[in-house]
């Protein structure tokens, strides 16, 4: 809970101020509460560094927080298993039970459950495996489509709606998904830099981070790398409290986690909970799931559920436990854990015959009977200086008092007589520049420190290089040369775009941090989709530099100095449209192996179709498509235009003509003399000099005469936009991070 920070001197004035307003509108208060926390400490900002403040030192609570949810429902569709006797049809029956069975069923995995919590607290989710702990969060959390949950979830007696919900909440995945080669401050400011508004100074944003080392007790790790399983870094608790962290930097007043004791320790799991018990204490609503609490991490708890298949079969403090099943005729044991009792028994009971259900039933009477007996009173929030305050009112409120909420600001409209608040929530903390220029700086903070990276990638251009310009020395104007040129060139260009298939594991391991600040706003897809392309594009112009450096002279190629630049030009533009290609295919393709495997399937048919093998006229009409589709085709018309575009250069000369033919290992003499009878038959001069094939006339044989060398150019660079603009539908379309 948010709250104003004074010099003790001035503690009883600030308190008489909030006293004397308490029946003033929203607008006056929070401009003589303003007023007040000016006079007292001179500054009307915030004051984030009170995070590690004991929040129970007799400050009046202000804007209390109460959240609900009421008979969640949620089916799933379970598709028939595809079976032999499926495949044939049966005859139809009356009987209800064998009809039943061929039907598609639907399982259950939450059935009407219902539940409250409140600011300063922490709700745990139990249950065994499959019991539904994951799925109640993501319920929670607005992580299940609409339309397939049934039920509400309400702040303070409101809906909650998506937008609102994106601002105000945060989820903490199972998984630490984290930047191995960043520090764990940098991990943390790169999150403030996205998460806090750009309004809020740097240096305000550099102040909420080391205040947030401190609360989550990293101090000591601040400067170390997070670490993988090439680079040693922080403990696993540490990177769970890192990842808490930058879900939570923004100060949000509803917190969700999976499962964050998961693979962790018993000291580091009681570590993990005891800072999100500081985060409750902070006036957050902290829900979580959690496996098998020890007893030191059951006593940091306040609200229990307990789950069986989808059902409730207890819903309370961790101090009601043993009465609940001592009346339920199943006593808990001095001296033993009380969570691990309920787990086994409720295991116990779902391998019975009747299974849970009678601890089901039993709940629901226990539960009537409390709020018979007034134990268990519905939460209402206790009495606030903010009465009969809207939501968005009372969060308003709550950023006046020092809540980071991710850019939404409190603004007062005022007329002569009347002020009121209302909340501004914009659906980005930052504009799409500052997005694209954090995004950029921490990829390339992070790629720098992995130098191998880059230099494998350029090493096996240059090798790759090096190969082909041993292989095609310096070849010659003869008819083999031409050959020889169409092979080289045909085999560098493909290679252009099979050295790109190394950035396909780059988003595919990016994918879940990607999801995971997506989910809650914390940037613009666009901007990640533009960022991806700004920090990729040096590396390669310094690919295509080196490869070109590597095979221009070394072949022999043709075109001089504005040869070069074009032959650099175009091959810029395959890695370009290549990389693009490679980057859209990861964002389908699920897995790395199965993305190599289409990926060298498909470049195979590009090469296959790019007019090398096979020249155009001669491609059959059903497959003329795919022509036109291969990427390869582009940048090899293109090359093949900058080397043979000289009409003035000859390629084949006299005799030249029966070379690559079975009269070319006749005598000279004897190719001589069939050179005169054919020039007699034709009545046209031929001498051994006579230029019989220019660089047109084998364009026009290899069928390359319907685009110039800069149309194909350009054609190579639009495929590249056009494969990064369907990448972006498919982080739209493919990331939304919700259960059907």
């Amino acid at each position: 809970m948010a709250r104003i920070v004074a010099a003790n001197d001035d503690d009883s004035m600030e308190l008489n101020a909030i006293s004397s307003l308490h029946d003033s509108t929203l607008g006056q208060l929070l401009k003589n509460v303003s007023d007040v926390r000016k006079m007292a400490i001179g500054d009307e900002t915030p004051v984030h560094e009170s995070l590690n403040q004991d929040f129970n030192d007799g400050y009046m609570r202000t804007v209390p927080f109460v959240l609900s949810f009421d008979n969640l429902t949620y089916n799933v569709s379970v598709r028939r298993k595809l079976e032999f006797r499926n495949l044939f049809p049966r005859r139809r029956t009356e009987d209800p039970e064998i009809a039943q069975t061929a039907r598609p069923k639907s399982k259950t995995l939450l059935n009407n459950i219902s539940g409250e919590t409140r600011d300063g607290e922490i709700m745990a989710v139990l249950g065994a495996s499959g019991s539904g702990k994951s799925t109640l969060i993501d319920a929670l959390a607005n992580r299940i489509a609409k339309g397939s949950l049934k039920g509400t979830v309400k702040l303070n007696g409101e809906t909650l709606h998506s937008r609102m919900l994106k601002v105000i909440s945060a989820y903490v995945m199972q998984d630490d998904l984290l930047f191995p080669m960043l520090t764990v401050e940098e991990t943390l400011m790169f999150a403030a830099e996205f998460r806090l508004p750009r309004s809020l100074p740097k240096s305000k944003k550099k102040l909420r981070v080391q205040a947030l080392i401190d609360q989550l007790g990293i101090r000591n790790a601040a400067k170390t790398i997070i670490g993988d399983e090439g680079h040693r870094g922080i403990s696993g608790g540490e990177r769970r409290r890192v990842s808490i962290g930058i879900d939570i930097i923004h100060d949000p007043i509803l917190l969700f986690l999976d499962e964050p004791t998961s693979g962790l320790d018993s000291t580091s799991a009681f570590m993990v909970v005891k800072v999100l018990k500081r985060i409750a204490q902070s006036g957050s609503i902290v829900i979580m799931s959690i496996h098998q609490p020890s007893h030191r991490v059951l006593g940091l708890l306040d609200r229990l559920i307990f789950l069986s298949r989808g059902h409730t079969v207890y819903s309370g403090s961790p101090a009601s436990l043993p009465r609940f099943f001592t009346e339920f005729g199943s006593p808990i044991p001095e001296n033993e854990n009380r969570t691990e009792f309920a787990l086994d028994l409720i295991r116990e009971l779902e391998g019975s015959a009747g299974g849970t259900r009678g601890l089901v039933e039993f709940n629901k009477k226990w539960q009537e009977m409390k709020k018979q007996n007034n134990r268990q009173p519905p939460l209402t929030p206790p009495p606030s200086p903010y009465p009969n305050l809207t939501l968005k009112e009372a969060i308003a409120a709550s950023i006046s008092r020092g809540k980071l909420v991710s850019g939404g600001e409190s603004v007062a409209h005022g007329g002569t007589t009347t002020n009121t608040t209302t909340l501004a929530v914009p659906a980005f903390a930052n504009p799409m520049w500052i997005e694209i220029k954090t995004l950029s700086k921490r990829s390339m903070l992070n790629s720098r420190r992995q130098p191998e990276i880059f230099g494998i990638r350029i090493a096996s251009v240059v090798i790759t290089g090096f190969i082909l310009a041993t292989v095609f020395w310096r070849l010659d104007n003869s008819p083999k040369g031409v050959q020889e040129r169409l092979g080289f060139f045909a085999f560098a260009m493909s290679t252009m775009f099979y050295t790109c298939a190394d950035a396909l594991p780059v988003f595919l391991q990016e994918r879940y941090i990607f999801m995971r600040e997506t989910a809650y706003n914390a940037y613009r897809r666009s901007s990640y989709v533009l960022s991806h392309a700004i920090v990729s594009f040096p590396s390669l112009i310094f690919l295509s530099v080196a490869f070109a450096a590597t095979t221009y002279w070394a072949v022999g190629l043709d075109g001089g100095p504005m040869g070069l630049l074009f032959y650099c030009l175009i091959i810029l533009a395959s890695f370009w449209s290549g990389s693009s290609f490679v980057t859209f295919l990861s964002g389908v393709v699920p897995s790395v192996m199965l993305g190599y495997t289409i990926v060298v399937a498909i470049l195979a048919y590009f090469l296959l179709f790019s007019g090398f093998f096979i020249n155009r006229n001669r491609i059959p009409d059903y497959w003329i498509w795919f022509h036109y589709m291969s990427l390869v085709k582009y940048p090899y018309e293109a090359v093949l235009q900058n080397e043979f575009s000289d009409a003035t250069k000859c390629f084949v000369r006299g005799v030249q003509i029966f070379d690559n033919t079975p009269l070319g290992e006749l005598p000279e003499v004897m190719k001589l003399r069939l050179l005169g009878t054919v020039s007699k038959s034709l009545g046209v001069t031929i001498s051994s000099s006579t230029c019989l094939t220019t660089g047109s006339d084998i364009l026009t044989k290899q069928g390359v005469v319907q685009l110039s060398k800069w149309n194909c150019l350009f054609i190579t660079v639009a495929f590249g936009f056009f494969f990064r603009i369907l990448f972006y539908f498919t982080l739209l379309l493919g990331s939304k991070n919700k259960r059907r």
